[in-house]
């Protein structure tokens, strides 16, 4: 099968997010300037480098309660902060419900009754369970191609690991959380194996 994306695949549902897969999620906790806090996920996210550590996130679509963007992207626009917290898969029912559409203003960490704690260097919240959180300050934004595409660049500030996904010789296992990651369609999965490859030298 061969299609140019201008004209549709024809097929039921479009195939690109199935094809782009798995893909992280980021679980973005925000603070506006008016003090209201949101929790959403964001399946288009990566990180992009290691030094400074950055990464990159982008919303999709649009509110009717906001002038460009979601709320996510609203009150990162506003504060210049933000923070990713890391779900693993026994986060996919709180995730996939912060995920409604909640009215600007309204809490989702309040409304799902998650507990949420201060980041350390940002005036943001982060949830006080997921295995990892990052702390993150925004460098740029690029409104991209289509309607309602936005892309965030951010540098991260600070990192919270919690303990017990800690191995007593300082590996960060994922396999202590199984990470959450998106796929296309209402598909999702959780990392549940691993396996290690070094590269070649030539």
């Amino acid at each position: 099968m061969f299609y140019h994306t201008k004209d549709g695949s024809g097929l039921p549902r479009d195939p690109f997010a199935a094809i782009v897969s798995p893909r992280p999620i980021a679980w973005i906790s925000t603070r506006g300037a008016s003090g209201a806090t949101n929790l959403a996920p964001h399946s288009f996210f990566n990180a992009v480098a290691y030094t400074p550590p950055q990464i990159v996130v982008s919303s999709v679509g649009a509110k009717p309660d906001r002038a460009k963007g979601k709320d996510s992207y609203s009150h990162i626009v506003e504060t210049g902060v933000f923070c990713v917290n890391i779900a693993g898969s026994a986060d996919r029912e709180a995730l996939n419900a912060s995920s409604a559409n909640y009215p600007a203003g309204r809490s989702e960490i309040d409304a799902l009754g998650l507990e949420a704690v201060e980041c350390e260097t940002i005036d943001c919240p982060r949830l006080a369970h997921v295995p990892a959180a990052l702390e993150c300050r925004l460098t740029q934004t690029v409104d991209l191609e289509g309607k309602d595409n936005l892309l965030i660049l951010a540098r991260v500030e600070a990192i919270h690991l919690r303990d017990d996904c800690l191995t007593e010789d300082g590996r960060f296992d994922v396999l202590r959380y199984e990470p959450l990651s998106r796929l296309g369609y209402l598909d999702f999965a959780t990392v549940t194996a691993l396996f290690q490859m070094r590269r070649p030298k030539l």
